[in-house]
């Protein structure tokens, strides 16, 4: 065998190797590619993800500022000199326990007063129906109970609050009136009872989340200690879901102030006079509003908007106090 002949399966050999290693660049730079196409298609999913995102966020920020801006613009005006249709006294406004129309006495103290008997009146009654039936079922309900009840209460949070109004109207005004001294039964204590079914869907549902996040463990050691279930209930898992609980309450106080339709229908809405007894009737911010402003012009009109502001602050002041209550509970 002469040289040639040896020389040549090494050649052959070594051309092998820098064409399969020509293969595995190539191949490595086409993965490489590839991995780049994913890599920009990604981030550019994430860009169009985020600018979503921050663009409903803006449009939810942006709602508040132009419902604030817009209700403090109207209902302001009639309180300045500069008001085409007259100036009134801011003071005599919200001291004022008069709401006639036709002669220009356009007063909200009582109808504040109103509101405030109602929705306080709601929160006592229907917080601690909401609170407990929450309690029921996530701690004590079977699961053939839990299945009936539960849809109950999702069905009651879908009714139409104008149907809620309607009830009051048909079967709750008709029972106070048998037992009221004033003949009749639109009145606070009506207001009361609907407000407290309304917002007893709100309560059982945020409320009966926050009780079935409490860890087992928590439940399980104060069995272990040898407390009930009932003092488990009330000393461990009600206290440990307290940040949750308050939450619930705080959106039903919030449907409780806001609330129109139902209120409009049992209420009796009377022109002045500031409720002494359950059996008054009330007028509250909400309803004075969705009456009149159908056919309202002029300062009649701007008046309505003011209280509009009336009621704006009044549900800011109390969601803040309320949401300071809340986060010391959940810092505790």
């Amino acid at each position: 065998m002469d040289y040639n002949e040896k020389i040549e399966p090494i050649e052959e050999a070594i051309e092998s190797i820098k064409l399969k290693k020509a293969i595995f660049n190539k191949r490595k730079i086409k993965n490489k590619s590839k991995d780049m196409t994913i890599n920009k298609k990604r981030e550019r999913y994430e860009f169009i993800a985020e600018k979503i995102f921050f663009l409903c966020a803006f449009i939810a920020v942006f709602s508040v500022i132009a419902i604030s801006i817009f209700v403090f613009y109207k209902g302001l005006q009639p309180f300045f000199a500069t008001n085409e249709e007259g100036k009134y006294s801011f003071l005599r406004f919200v001291t004022g326990l008069e709401w006639r129309v036709y002669n220009n006495n356009f007063g909200v103290l009582y109808m504040m007063i109103g509101s405030v008997l109602a929705s306080t009146g709601a929160i006592l009654i229907g917080v601690p129906v909401g609170l407990f039936t929450a309690v029921f079922i996530s701690e004590l309900a079977p699961n053939s109970v839990v299945k009936v009840i539960k849809p109950a209460v999702e069905i009651l949070a879908g009714i139409p609050s104008v149907l809620y109004g309607v009830f009051g109207l048909g079967i709750i005004v008709p029972s106070i009136m048998r037992i009221s001294p004033q003949s009749r039964g639109q009145s606070l204590l009506a207001v009361i009872i609907v407000l407290s079914i309304m917002i007893l869907p709100t309560v059982i549902a945020i409320s009966e989340t926050a009780l079935r996040s409490v860890p087992k463990a928590y439940r399980e050691g104060s069995l272990a200690l040898g407390a009930s279930k009932t003092t488990t209930i009330f000393k461990v898992t009600i206290p440990s879901a307290k940040s949750g609980i308050l939450a619930g309450v705080v959106l039903g106080i919030g449907r409780a102030i806001g609330e129109t339709m139902a209120v409009m229908l049992v209420a009796g809405n009377p022109e002045a006079g500031i409720p002494l007894s359950i059996f008054d009737q009330i007028r509250p911010l909400t309803t004075n509003i969705a009456m009149e402003m159908g056919y309202a012009t002029g300062l009649h009109q701007q008046m309505l908007f003011a209280t509009g502001v009336v009621l704006f602050m009044f549900i800011i002041l109390l969601n803040l106090v309320l949401n300071k209550i809340t986060s010391k509970a959940g810092d505790k």
